[in-house]
């Protein structure tokens, strides 16, 4: 037995050295970036070397791989020896089986499941070691590297490794059914993800809705406007709401000694104007930069659409933003089985989302979809169907819906079959 324990120690060193190359490998692909980046800012130097040996991927793992090649083919050749020079020529096949085993349980296997645990802190372990092995294996990695190259000019890049936006908010969702962020974190996030595609017409307020006044209105008007409205700025118009001349502020009309004498020309501001397709993220930089918090949003034929306010695209980002005067709207409010009074000033594909329905409709509101599905004017007691929800208008004013009833039914069998075909073709 005494003739085999170098056979026995010399395996059991390349079985060790292979479980070590195998957990390097997954701690380094599988390891928080973020986390290892804020112990380097920390003043770790072993999370600096990590994230150094990682800037160069391809070094790193072609020096595991390699190590890890070398150490299994000499476990398996010792084997190989030992077992034919005590079973003779069945010695080979026992040594294959029983090589193959220990490897993949203890070379593999088990180092890869306690890697993929404490993946920052084995990265953090092995870093050093492999800076030696990279550097003692640097001739072998140049002809890898030359070959990598070599290889590239038949298997062209793409290009497209760029995370899409669906990609995004899928990793956001993983995230956050990880326990790593909470439900508002969540929703922030996905918030600021779809917040590049939002266009000022899906959150402005639309011009039947807006409080504005004339540039000849009275100092008494004004007054009048501002407590009623209980707004701090109001839009001036000459002439009627599609020639926008101003925007009054509060602060301006008022002073320590009461209404100023100053005629509203003279105090109110210039409006910002843009066109209903402009991006929300472009819009809120222009208004950082000119220190403005509203723009007036133009239809195709230069009239007033209506506004977007700071504030509009605040919430975008960080949801509904209520202060002491503002009245609570529910956008779905449940009134009895299966029923719900919803505000039709909401955006259709939260109205989509909330009912698990689809529309290729164009409008941006559920006001606006449900007037074209009427094809006319919406009345109070006007009614509808939809897939499964049964639309009945409630209330409106100016000659646009406020708000609507709307019943959900049972599904039949063709439109739960047409909902499984959209599924298996997703």
């Amino acid at each position: 037995m005494d003739q085999y324990i170098f056979y026995i120690i010399a395996m059991v060193a390349c079985v060790i050295c292979s479980a070590f190359f195998s957990a390097t490998e997954t701690a380094f692909s599988s390891y928080n970036r973020t986390r290892i980046k804020t112990l380097a800012e920390k003043g770790s130097k072993r999370a600096s070397l990590v994230l150094k040996l990682s800037e160069n991927y391809d070094k790193l793992l072609s020096t595991i791989l390699i190590g890890n090649n070398i150490v299994n083919i000499a476990a398996a050749s010792l084997g190989t020896v030992m077992f034919v020079k005590i079973y003779g020529d069945i010695g080979a096949t026992i040594s294959t089986v029983v090589i193959t085993v220990v490897v993949l349980i203890f070379g593999e296997i088990s180092p890869k499941s306690i890697a993929k645990d404490f993946p920052e802190k084995f990265a953090m372990f092995s870093a050093p070691i492999i800076r030696f092995l990279i550097w003692i294996l640097l001739p072998v990695n140049f002809l890898f590297t030359m070959w990598k190259k070599f290889l590239s000019l038949f298997f062209k890049d793409k290009g497209d490794d760029k995370m899409s936006q669906e990609e995004l908010l899928m990793l956001v969702d993983e995230v956050q059914e990880e326990g790593s962020i909470d439900d508002s974190e969540g929703n922030l996030l996905r918030n600021a993800i779809e917040f590049s595609d939002l266009r000022a017409e899906e959150i402005l307020t639309h011009r039947v809705d807006i409080e504005s006044l004339s540039v000849d209105s009275s100092k008494e008007e004004i007054a009048d406007m501002f407590a009623t409205s209980k707004f701090s700025r109001l839009l001036v118009y000459k002439d009627d709401i599609d020639n926008i001349v101003g925007v009054l502020h509060i602060k301006d009309f008022y002073t320590k000694d009461g209404i100023t004498d100053k005629s509203v020309e003279e105090i109110m501001t210039t409006p910002i104007f843009i066109h209903k397709t402009e991006k929300a993220s472009s819009l809120l930089k222009r208004l950082q930069t000119e220190k403005s918090h509203i723009a007036v949003v133009l239809d195709e034929f230069g009239g007033t659409l209506g506004i977007v306010t700071m504030e509009d695209i605040l919430e975008e980002l960080v949801g509904e933003i209520w202060d002491e005067h503002d009245d609570v709207l529910e956008d779905f409010k449940q009134v009895g089985e299966g029923e719900y009074l919803v505000n039709c000033d909401m955006s259709m594909d939260d109205f989509c989302n909330f009912f698990d329905v689809k529309t290729d409709s164009d409008s941006s509101t559920l006001n606006g979809w449900i007037a074209e599905k009427l094809d006319k004017v919406p009345e109070k007691d006007d009614n509808f169907l939809f897939e499964n929800l049964d639309i009945t208008v409630t209330e409106t004013d100016a000659h646009r819906v406020i708000s609507a009833l709307v019943k959900v039914t049972a599904p039949t069998d063709k439109e739960e079959e047409q909902k499984s075909d959209d599924k298996r073709t997703e």
